[in-house]
């Protein structure tokens, strides 16, 4: 029997439908939603992806801010136009591009948590990351580990019991995962590049969540019957297309329910953008 294929961009859809409903409600109440995207450098992908940020919000009626500063752009430049955005009142989230150019990739973490906690729509800053940890609901969440859960929670509401599995431990996806996976009281193993028999550990998995950025890793042996089964690689091969780090063809013939790549995680982390924009407004 064939998985059940997780569509998430019809699901994105009807989340984004909802985000416009409260985006015109704080617009009565004289709320005009604002997000101010910073990007630094001339990165092909990243002018894609702020882009698509950018039509996204449009289509929702949040206004958009784009802030571009250049390739060589200094610390001191960057760190002027995130103290402006934290300033500015008509800003209700502010999202620094990743990465940033390589000279600054020492300073891009100290760039983050120069955002104001409250208008952190990524959910990186140490402020949002701590209430996220400690089971508090009014902070940021980040985007991609938030849109997981969405579409996990769409095929199974109750997850307390369910064992979960989330390869990979980045503090940007792997961590925040598994602390919400926990909240909803899934016990959690967070597996990596050094566990030990990682394919027996993935098999024993009710709920498997892959992010190593491997293309097609992730093999039918190492899935559990009926699994729930998320994919939040995207890895380019070489006839251009893009895959995850799940084997599809061959994991969709065990699975219960998988996502694609693309159209499965993808849709949703810009959809919880939006989202977190909203939350910020409010």
């Amino acid at each position: 029997m064939s998985a059940q294929i997780i569509d998430g961009k019809t699901i994105a859809a009807q989340t984004r439908e909802k985000i416009a409903k409260d985006v015109a409600a704080l617009k009565e109440k004289g709320t005009d939603v604002g997000l101010a995207v910073i990007l630094v450098g001339d990165d092909p992908a990243s002018h894609v992806y702020v882009g698509n940020k950018i039509k996204a919000c449009e289509a929702v009626g949040i206004i958009s801010t784009e802030k571009r500063l250049s390739e060589d752009a200094t610390f001191e430049e960057i760190e002027a136009t995130i103290n402006e955005l934290n300033a500015d009142d008509s800003v209700h989230g502010i999202l620094l591009q990743l990465p940033l150019p390589n000279h600054l990739s020492d300073v891009q973490e100290t760039l983050v948590q120069m955002i104001s906690p409250s208008k952190d729509v990524d959910g990186l800053t140490k402020t949002n990351a701590g209430k996220l940890f400690l089971g508090m609901d009014d902070g940021l969440v980040p985007c991609t580990p938030q849109g997981s859960m969405i579409l996990i929670k769409s095929i199974e509401e109750n997850l307390s019991g369910k064992n979960a599995v989330v390869i990979g431990r980045s503090n940007l996806f792997g961590k925040p995962m598994a602390q919400l996976l926990l909240q909803k009281n899934c016990t959690v193993t967070i597996a990596h590049s050094r566990t030990k028999d990682l394919a027996g550990v993935c098999k024993q998995a009710d709920i498997l969540v892959a992010a190593v950025g491997r293309e097609k890793m992730v093999k039918a042996d190492w899935v559990k019957e009926g699994a729930i089964v998320i994919d939040v690689g995207i890895n380019r091969i070489e006839n251009g297309k893009l895959c995850g780090d799940v084997d599809f063809d061959e994991a969709k013939g065990i699975a219960g329910a998988i996502t694609p790549v693309p159209g499965g995680v993808g849709p949703m982390t810009i959809a919880c953008l939006l989202a977190n924009t909203v939350k910020a407004a409010n």
